[in-house]
């Protein structure tokens, strides 16, 4: 077993020990991916819990899964740990198991039922922030992503409709191991009007945007970008002002300062481009890592940011806003995840932001 399961491991048991806990169930694709280092018990992209969970008691750990995904999962995904295999159509043996295990004491979980409790802010904290591994993870994730939307958007055409453009997105996501679990695509017509743009059948036309949500290793790499045929001026000054905006908020993210704070830093600077209203029009990102976003900053979220968490900024106008997945790391400093030296970009602050791709 790794070091980072085992480090894990013991985190939870110290947490048995102190309240009074005989089990803990991770269900949900996040909890799964982050108890064993990086595994994946997702099949249907769209859902939230796999097809195995994992059971961490005192003396154990064992995934819990049914017979069509025990064999893989053990060749290919956990071979650090217990397996318990149940009957497809029999659920009802995997809580009898558990019940044995634990010898129906008490069980928290990250998707509860009703004879179980909820995670306990500890645990949902620690996940929150990265052990090196887990960062080193992070990086190739950010690499791959930023890899994979330089390729699609250097190769678009105008021609092509937002599905096209979303398809190769997917496609090229898919060749490095990546799961789409979201691609955005508004072309010239519908960039203007919606902030999360599904993909439509329209031609993309002369400007488009592109947004990935990119899963690896059960981390998510978040990012943004724009491509052009032909030089582009009427977005030019609302992606400048989306840039310089975004950079007040990088410039905030220090070691204990408060999500919210951030998102007032972000007001802010929106009221002071002139743009007062577009605070209200679209969330404004967060802390990340084994959901899209961990924590969404508004008014009232006063978690803080600690050394070692990810975060994805995405300050936005219509039709211009800028998006990339950082880490605090322990020296202060942020570090781009998702920044590829091939696409185009600007010094902003100090930091080098992207700019819509021109072509021909």
């Amino acid at each position: 077993m790794n070091a980072e399961v085992a480090a894990k491991l013991e985190l939870i048991r110290q947490f048995l020990v102190t309240a009074d806990v005989i089990g803990v169930r991770f269900k949900g694709i996040d909890w799964f991916a982050w108890v064993t280092a990086g595994a994946s018990n997702a099949v249907l992209l769209t859902a939230e819990t796999g097809v195995a969970e994992v059971l961490v008691t005192a003396a154990d750990a064992w995934v819990l899964t049914d017979e069509i995904e025990a064999q893989r999962l053990q060749d290919e995904e956990l071979p650090a740990f217990q397996l318990h295999v149940n009957p497809w159509a029999d659920s009802a043996a995997r809580e009898a198991f558990v019940r044995e295990a634990t010898n129906g004491g008490k069980i928290c979980s990250d998707r509860p039922t009703t004879t179980e409790t909820p995670l306990p802010e500890l645990l949902v904290n620690y996940k929150r922030v990265m052990m090196p591994s887990e960062i080193e993870r992070y990086r190739q994730v950010g690499q791959k992503a930023s890899a994979a939307m330089t390729e699609v958007l250097s190769n678009a055409k105008p021609t092509w409709t937002e599905y096209q453009l979303a398809g190769a997105g997917a496609e090229a996501l898919w060749a490095r191991g990546l799961h789409p679990a979201l691609t955005l695509v508004a072309g010239e017509r519908r960039l203007p009007l919606y902030r999360h743009a599904t993909p439509s059948s329209e031609p993309i036309s002369q400007v488009a945007m592109m947004v990935f949500c990119a899963r690896g290793y059960g981390l998510y790499a978040n990012l943004t970008r724009f491509v052009c045929f032909g030089k582009q001026d009427k977005y030019a000054q609302l992606h400048q002002h989306v840039r310089e905006i975004e950079a007040q908020a990088l410039d905030s993210c220090k070691p204990g300062v408060a999500l919210n704070a951030v998102y007032q830093q972000l007001k802010q600077a929106y009221e002071q481009h002139g743009y007062p209203q577009a605070i209200y029009q679209h969330h404004q990102g967060g802390t990340c890592g084994y959901l899209a976003r961990e924590i969404v900053a508004n008014p009232d979220t006063t978690d803080t940011i600690t050394a070692n968490t990810a975060m994805a900024w995405n300050p936005s106008l219509p039709g211009a806003k800028v998006e990339d997945t950082c880490v605090l790391l322990e020296d202060g400093k942020l570090e781009n995840l998702t920044f590829d030296p091939s696409f185009p970009s600007v010094e902003i602050a100090g930091r080098l932001r992207p700019v819509p791709l021109e072509i021909g």
